[in-house]
């Protein structure tokens, strides 16, 4: 886990500055770097971290029957329903870690009232956040993995996590075994063969008048032996015989050590001396090839101020050219927009004169075709028709107008009538 991280603001944004984990999140964002879209990246992995060393796995998952989140869980949009209940179930955990009483939230809780007991307990720990509580609802993004973040840090506060030395294994290393050859002597033998004499000669109690009795004869033979050394009757061949059978036993080897200081010397200076020979004959050539190089830097230095004064004028009269075509090439440029601009302006032109030769194409058809006036005749005819058949329906209409007029008449007439009674017949009443 990172030692440092940039500043998270408040509002879940990065202003590009690095602080220790112990800074509080409510610093001010100077402002935000060219990677701050990608810190919510780097916020989730320290979250899963911290989730880890809180042990979230064997007390929230398991209990829970829920899947660890990946390392960018909370910093993609995949499902935002299951992002938003592992949100608040992880929120609800870390504050219960963090010693403070929250309800585990259910699924079909307020997620309004969830949030805002989540910020509230967030606040309580001395943490800001000014942002709105809309931006959790999602269950993804920065101001989500700002929120577990700093609940992580609660936590690991209240349980008192610390970092320890780390325990680094010790390595056993190999002793070289040298395989000993009967034939040959080595040091520690040659050291034990003598412990062994004078452990032997420990044992034994020597007197001192026996100890000068035998110094005294010993250095009487010794003499006589002196006397008879004077001249030698050894045979050269057997002593030479003698020598090459007993050469190998008195060759000595010494076990080497690799951590001995003293054999790293001994290389130091080996190749030390190793390299100042081979820099004697190497510093000859390089001398000699320096000497070249400088030799040929300098005839090319040479031939190049005069090829400058050669070419001098040549080199005037291309600079002129080059101002010369440039200018050109200006000229050429107002030309071709001058060019393209009249080339528009006659495009509109000729736009508007087709449209014109239309206009007067169908002017000319009309006036000389006589199929309107045709029509108008047609037109005429079927309007006469039309009124002979108006005429002729008014006519019907006003007839069966007079025969219900005239009948109701006679109707009323008859009626009027038949309202007289016969006085002859009041009478008879």
């Amino acid at each position: 886990m990172a030692a440092a991280a940039a500043v998270v603001t408040p509002s879940g944004l990065d202003d590009g500055v690095s602080r220790s984990r112990g800074d509080g999140a409510g610093e001010v964002a100077v402002e935000r770097g060219p990677g701050a879209a990608y810190h919510m990246f780097v916020v989730m992995e320290d979250l899963v971290e911290k989730l880890k060393l809180l042990r979230y796995e064997e007390e929230l998952l398991r209990k829970s029957n829920l899947k660890p989140p990946s390392r960018h869980y909370f910093a993609l949009p995949t499902n935002p329903g299951e992002q938003f209940y592992m949100f608040c179930t992880l929120a609800a955990w870390l504050i219960n870690k963090a010693g403070r009483p929250f309800e585990q939230p259910q699924e079909y809780d307020d997620p309004n009232a969830t949030i805002s007991n989540i910020l509230s307990e967030l606040r309580s720990f001395g943490r800001t956040a000014d942002f709105p509580p809309s931006k959790l609802k999602s269950g993804y993004g920065e101001h989500v993995c700002y929120v577990l973040d700093c609940l992580a840090e609660e936590a690991l506060k209240y349980i008192g996590f610390t970092w320890k030395r780390p325990s680094y294994p010790v390595e056993e290393l190999e002793e070289e075994t040298v395989p000993e050859d009967d034939a040959e002597l080595t040091l520690n033998k040659v050291d034990e063969e003598f412990v062994e004499e004078e452990t032997d000669n420990e044992e034994n109690f020597i007197d001192l008048n026996v100890l000068k009795a035998q110094t005294y004869r010993l250095d009487m033979n010794e003499s006589a032996k002196q006397e008879d050394i004077l001249e030698s009757t050894t045979d050269a061949a057997e002593w030479g015989l003698e020598v090459e059978r007993v050469l190998p036993q008195l060759k000595v080897t010494i076990r080497t050590d690799n951590k001995d200081w003293r054999i790293h010397v001994d290389q130091m200076h080996q190749h030390k001396s190793g390299i100042e020979s081979a820099l004697k004959e190497t510093k000859g050539f390089l001398d000699k090839l320096h000497n070249e190089i400088s030799r040929t830097l300098e005839k090319i230095g040479s031939r190049e101020k005069y090829i400058n004064n050669q070419l001098e004028h040549l080199v005037q009269e291309y600079r002129a050219a080059q101002a010369q075509l440039s200018e050109a090439k200006e000229r050429y440029q107002q030309g071709n927009g001058g060019v393209t601009e009249r080339t528009r302006l006659l495009s509109e032109v000729t736009e508007e004169l087709e449209k014109v030769k239309q206009e007067m194409e169908e002017k000319g058809s009309s006036m000389t075709d006589g199929a309107p006036l045709v029509k108008i005749k047609q037109s005429l005819t079927k309007l006469k028709q039309e009124t002979v058949q108006m005429d002729i329906r008014i006519g019907v209409v006003e007839h069966t107008l007079l025969q219900s007029k005239l009948k109701e008449k006679s109707n009323m007439t008859r009626d009027m009538h038949a309202t007289v009674i016969p006085e002859a017949a009041i009478g008879s009443y």
